[in-house]
């Protein structure tokens, strides 16, 4: 991707600014969360999101007229970069700023654009996702949840599970059925249900690595109101799809830096047990750098596209790319890999390996990701 002057301007003052805010109180915080670890020092991290936020480095893409900057596509990586590389920790708005928000952007109402994107834009509102269920992980259509309308309220009963921090967001985006005659992809609604109130119970779900950021939420006739359905009522497949499609945004960009952050960590690692010496994984370590700049050409190539192709093909790269690097640790560590701490805790390494299982999971499984190449890109029949 080649910038602009302007664009180098951006990235070095996203640096400058970063370097001097990324210390003080904010110190404890580099590197810290992401996926498997969103409980490090959550609640600090809430607070450097509206620090973020205070200085105009939230919702760089957004338009101007909803609270953002309208920052170019390489802008928005070179913050994301540079984000990373100072050690930047795991946005705690990720779900509001990068998902909803768009999504509220290209197909809400005025009055619900007005309502939600300042206090997202602001970070004084978290949201969570309610799309998998447990009956219906990936295959979205399969959706049982229902809501039904009582005067000027919808009343939701069902539940979703794999919710990501549903413990501390404020609202959550449904896609409910609201058509209980409906089936598959028919009848679906988007609506937007505040978490806080009688109807909402959250069950934390214990993982591998003792943590338990996915939660599963159940719906006993929760409310929210009528004019909260993101779309036409019954449109709601479509409004999900979307924001499916904004899920594979420019932050992945900064992902990949911090999966090139750990893959120097893991050569360091060989060099200091000795592992390197094995010409295996001396090969192998050398093809995971060269993946990760496949990685980094596809993306730059696919951002942009409101299309699903690239996406889950981004998604497939990344995903397998992560627990291959998670496998490729165990075999750098060796032995010691097997053996835990006295109190059974894991180290960074052993997190790694367990968490990145699931990263074929979350997100659109492995499964729906091929489908919906071999669907909508390659025309095969279903």
């Amino acid at each position: 991707m080649l910038l602009a002057v302007e664009d180098e301007e951006f990235r070095a003052r996203a640096r400058d600014w970063l370097t001097t805010h990324l210390t003080g109180e904010f110190a404890p915080l580099v590197g810290l969360g992401g996926p498997g670890r969103e409980h490090e020092h959550f609640d600090l991290r809430r607070t450097w999101e509206r620090h973020l936020a205070a200085a105009g480095w939230t919702c760089l893409g957004w338009p101007v007229e909803h609270g953002g900057s309208a920052a170019s596509l390489a802008q928005q990586v070179a913050f994301h970069e540079e984000y990373a590389a100072a050690g930047g920790p795991a946005r705690v708005n990720h779900l509001g700023e990068q998902l909803l928000g768009p999504t509220l952007i290209a197909h809400g109402t005025p009055a619900q654009q007005a309502r939600f994107l300042p206090r997202i834009a602001a970070a004084d509102e978290l949201w969570c996702q309610g799309y998998s269920e447990p009956g219906a992980g990936s295959d979205l259509a399969a959706v049982a949840t229902r809501a039904e309308l009582d005067g000027d309220e919808w009343v939701l009963t069902g539940r979703k599970t794999w919710t990501s921090l549903a413990l501390q967001a404020d609202w959550c985006f449904v896609l409910a059925r609201t058509d209980p005659a409906s089936q598959r992809h028919r009848g679906l609604s988007y609506l937007l249900v505040p978490m806080d109130q009688p109807g909402v119970e959250v069950r934390p779900i214990r993982q591998l690595t003792g943590t338990s950021e996915f939660n599963e939420v159940v719906f006993d006739r929760a409310r929210t109101p009528r004019d909260l359905v993101v779309g036409e009522v019954g449109d709601g497949w479509r409004v999900a799809l979307a924001t499916l499609a904004f899920e594979r945004g420019v932050s992945t960009l900064g992902q990949q830096i911090g999966f090139r952050r750990e893959l120097a960590r893991l050569t360091e690692q060989a060099r200091a047990n000795g592992a390197l010496d094995d010409p295996l994984l001396r090969a192998d370590l050398t093809r995971a750098g060269q993946e990760l700049d496949v990685l980094r050409a596809h993306a730059l190539r696919a951002l942009g596209s409101t299309e699903h192709g690239p996406a889950s093909v981004a998604k497939l790269l990344w995903s397998r790319w992560h627990r291959r690097l998670g496998e490729l640790a165990m075999r750098v560590r060796g032995a010691p890999a097997l053996v835990v701490g006295e109190q059974h805790e894991l180290d960074a390494w052993q997190s790694l390996h367990l968490f990145t299982r699931a990263d074929t999971i979350y997100g659109g499984s492995d499964e729906v990701q091929l489908n919906i190449i071999a669907e909508r890109v390659l025309g095969l029949p279903r």
